[in-house]
């Protein structure tokens, strides 16, 4: 397989914090690569090198002359008014009927053509940009975090893309079952440095760990062996007699070198302040209708939820799932209906796009001490912060240096300081690493209070949720079936769809 990509003795560094000392890989044109590692380690950073956005501070990216490379990127390149179509037009160069064609795979309508870019939600701003990339006809990918925001429905379609594309690509992702579906490679960034594996990100983990156990094992060993030396060094050095088998024994001391372990990296063990149980109804939605002042999104919602539930939020972009949350965390007010929520019930809500309202004028420690109950203490402040890996000096770190992931995870353990016994989470495992993802899953299922979350992330939903509610077509209902066969069902529905494409050309 020829090169596409070669990083050679790459360093890069922001300020005091060193991202890649001396890292080099080389990337294959059929090579399916999921990257992983965790908030910080600098993924983005290498997709932004590789295409050219950013430079490294030494060493070199060599291109092949074949390469025709395509990049998904984090941020949104739309200009404030412009409509879908005539941002794809700009953006590719392509002709308005071919990017209305494959636009349509994405599930962007003929309507949606002419809307504001602005105006759609997130998840149809990365499937506008998922069009755009597939219409420069790459054979290497470069994908930032393309689950964030989509729906299932979508992540799935966008699988099939991945499975059917016949170059090769990068995703850096923290969902483990959208790289499991889609790479055959893993590429982790750690400790400023590039490890690629031939495997799945599943078999890559378990070799890594069966590697770093067998090197303690022989660091034991090795150690064990230098100790019986020593002693004879220790027993034997000062007679004359011995002194030549004390200088042999000293020389192998000296050749008995451990074997360098990786830097150990701290681990996320996130624990929610203990509340109270409480028993029956936690809300009760009477006739709910939800939307704006100028739109419907649904109406005639009855929904009776207890005490201790976790109920994930489910359905496609733009049907209102958004809406929902933000309605029921008091937001938006209901166009029609009632919200109650029970006695003493206050609200905890992680909106989709707080991240990027943090204040940056703010260090770790005082957004934490902001947002903390007033019977939060210092030393559990402190704590949360390093739950979340905020340790040491890093309390005092500015927010304007921290990466998305580090501020998802600054955002979580403000709201669980708060110490309320509802929280609405909108989106809430976006650009957190896999560790953070399945640590705060865990501490969820031990949290005593309710749970409403939106989530397409299919290991985190199974973790997590008790109940499904639906949002579809206008209405929020529970959905009656497991979360196995709801999944199933969009799969089909999928492979449909594009069946049926696939026979109509």
């Amino acid at each position: 397989m020829p090169a596409m990509l070669q990083v050679n003795a790459l360093h890069k560094r922001f300020g005091p914090r060193v991202i890649f000392d001396d890292a080099a890989v080389t990337l294959n044109s059929e090579q399916k690569i999921g990257c992983i590692g965790r908030n910080g380690a600098g993924k983005s950073t290498l997709c932004k090198i590789l295409i050219g956005q950013d430079s490294a501070d030494a060493g070199e990216v060599i291109r092949s002359g074949d390469l025709r490379l395509s990049y998904l990127e984090q941020h949104e390149p739309f200009t404030p008014t412009e409509t879908v179509l005539e941002f794809l037009t700009r953006y590719t160069g392509e002709a308005p009927w071919r990017c209305g064609e494959l636009a349509a795979r994405f599930q962007i309508t003929q309507e949606m053509l002419g809307q504001a870019v602005t105006m759609l939600s997130g998840g149809y701003h990365t499937r506008v940009k998922l069009t755009a990339m597939f219409l420069s006809d790459p054979n290497f990918l470069i994908l930032d975090e393309p689950s964030n925001y989509l729906d299932l429905n979508t992540l799935i379609l966008l699988e099939e893309f991945l499975q059917d594309f016949d170059g090769g690509f990068l995703i850096v992702s923290h969902d483990r079952e959208f790289l499991k579906k889609t790479c055959d490679h893993t590429l982790e960034a750690e400790n400023g440095q590039l490890t690629l594996y031939p495997g799945t990100v599943e078999e890559y983990l378990a070799f890594k760990q069966d590697q770093q156990a067998q090197a303690i094992r022989d660091n034991t060993t090795i150690e064990g062996k230098r100790k019986q030396l020593q002693r004879f060094v220790d027993r034997f050095g000062a007679k004359a007699s011995k002194a030549s088998q004390a200088r042999s024994k000293m020389k192998q001391i000296e050749k008995l070198t451990p074997i360098d372990l990786a830097q150990a990296q701290s681990t996320v063990q996130i624990k929610i302040p203990v509340l109270p149980a409480r028993h029956g109804t936690a809300l009760r939605c009477t006739d709910l209708a939800i939307g704006y002042p100028e739109k419907l999104v649904a109406g005639g919602i009855r929904l009776d939820v207890d005490h201790g539930t976790r109920i994930a939020v489910l359905g496609d972009n733009g049907q209102g799932k958004t809406t929902f949350l933000r309605t029921i965390a008091g937001d938006l007010a209901p166009k029609g209906g009632a919200v109650r929520w029970g006695f003493h019930c206050e609200v905890a809500y992680y909106a989709q796009h707080v991240v990027a309202a943090l204040d940056r004028a703010h260090n770790v420690f005082t957004h934490l001490e902001r947002c903390a109950a007033p019977s939060v203490s210092r030393q559990e402040l402190l704590t949360m912060a390093g739950c979340f890996l905020f340790k040491g000096h890093d309390v005092r770190k500015p927010i304007s240096v921290l990466s998305g992931g580090e501020c998802a995870r600054l955002v979580l353990a403000g709201l669980l300081l708060m110490k309320r016994p509802i929280l609405l989470l909108d989106e809430p495992t976006n650009h957190l690493d896999f560790e953070t993802v399945e640590a705060l899953g865990a501490a969820l299922r031990q949290f005593h209070g309710t749970v409403f979350f939106i989530s397409h992330d299919r290991t985190f939903v199974n973790l997590v949720a008790t109940q499904i509610v639906e949002v579809k077509h206008g209405s929020v209902v529970h959905y009656s079936g497991s979360y196995a066969e709801y999944v199933y069902h969009l799969e089909r529905q999928v492979h449909r769809a594009l069946a049926a494409q696939r026979g109509g050309r």
